[in-house]
């Protein structure tokens, strides 16, 4: 009999320390009850889905492909931070050359063509370089946007999460285009350059060529029939429209309002143009999501479509530093084109393809 006690008191005694080791591991959930109690971070966010799943994203859209990872923090919200590149591709515009604001190909009423100063300059250049110059100059395009962005998505619906909304930034460079020469233009640009520094000498009352270093006393001067020619004539370079307002700088007035904009390449013998924006860029969008195989969470497709904030009309500046959508207008031709559609977006268009893998 007192075997029989013994036991059973021992078995009580287990059983005791079992339920209170067993009580004493389980944690109440924060806020539970009014006792003051340490919950675990961990423990806090597994609770209440906080980073337990990572999603890992291949995009593609207009603001580039790229790769981004995602995971909630709550039932309703999730973070997204990825990067972007627009891959390079060529886009092929046309500078045309005009002497003294004049262009330099003309046409008559039957579409014609009528001898201009150009020809004449054009047929002087290629006796004196034996090069031909061409009417007009090859510039090659590139989209050169690269972004980081950060992204909040919101789904606001308590029964259907394929709806989201989203707010955050993107940031990168601040430069997402540019245009310079073709290969092929720079014999062109290199013959209006030379054609340039002539006129200015002439303009300036120079000789064409001072070799008084080497030989006392001489230099040749440039006959006065053909200086005469290009002061009629003028200067070569691309008219690029007119000055809407007075471009200074902190010498003065460097072109009054109305004067024509003639682009002439630089001391390379280029000419180019960048394209620029903030380098921060507020975000707003929305989207939509589902499985991609039925029956399958860990596969994911969604779409988003939004607006990139790049602070309002983008730049256009030329190497000589004139902004094209801001100091100048009324340009014409296929520049004056493209000029008018980066004019029209104060904020850029985001439409993009997400392809979803759930790694854990």
């Amino acid at each position: 009999m007192k075997k029989i006690l013994c036991l059973a008191f021992i078995a009580s005694l287990t059983l005791s320390v079992k339920a209170q080791s067993q009580d004493s591991l389980k944690l109440k959930i924060l806020n539970e009850s009014e006792q003051s109690e340490y919950i675990p971070v961990f423990q806090y966010w597994k609770e209440h889905n906080i980073f337990q799943h990572l999603d890992v994203s291949l995009t593609a859209g207009t603001s580039g492909i790229g790769l981004d990872v995602a995971s909630p923090v709550g039932d309703y919200v999730q973070v997204r931070a990825g990067y972007e590149f627009m891959p390079h591709f060529n886009k092929t515009l046309k500078f045309n050359l005009t002497v003294g604001g004049q262009p330099a190909r003309r046409y008559d009423e039957d579409g014609n063509r009528i001898p201009t100063k150009f020809d004449t300059m054009k047929e002087f250049l290629y006796q004196f370089t034996h090069y031909d110059v061409e009417d007009h100059v090859d510039m090659i395009g590139t989209p050169t946007m690269n972004n980081f962005k950060f992204l909040v998505d919101v789904f606001p619906l308590k029964n259907n999460k394929h709806w989201h909304v989203t707010a955050g930034f993107y940031w990168g460079p601040s430069q997402f285009a540019r245009a310079e020469n073709s290969t092929e233009a720079m014999v062109s640009l290199l013959s209006v350059g030379l054609y340039n520094s002539m006129y200015e000498k002439v303009e300036n009352g120079e000789p064409l060529l001072d070799l008084s270093e080497f030989v006392p006393g001489l230099s040749i001067d440039i006959p006065q029939n053909l200086a005469d020619k290009f002061l009629s004539y003028g200067r070569l370079g691309f008219s690029l429209g007119t000055f809407k307002h007075d471009v200074v700088d902190n010498k003065g007035v460097l072109h009054q309002t109305g004067e024509r904009y003639i682009l002439e390449p630089d001391e390379d013998g280029m000419v180019r143009v960048k394209a620029k924006s903030n380098a921060f860029k507020p975000y707003l969008g929305f989207g939509y999501g589902g499985r991609l195989i039925k029956k399958r969470d860990d596969w994911k497709v969604s779409f988003d479509a939004g607006a990139m904030f790049w602070g309002g009309t983008p730049d256009l500046y030329t190497h000589e530093g004139i902004n094209l959508t801001k100091d100048v207008e009324n340009i014409g031709g296929q520049v004056g084109d493209y000029v008018d559609i980066f004019k029209a977006f104060k904020v850029y268009p985001v439409l993009t393809f997400r392809l979803t893998k759930t790694i854990f």
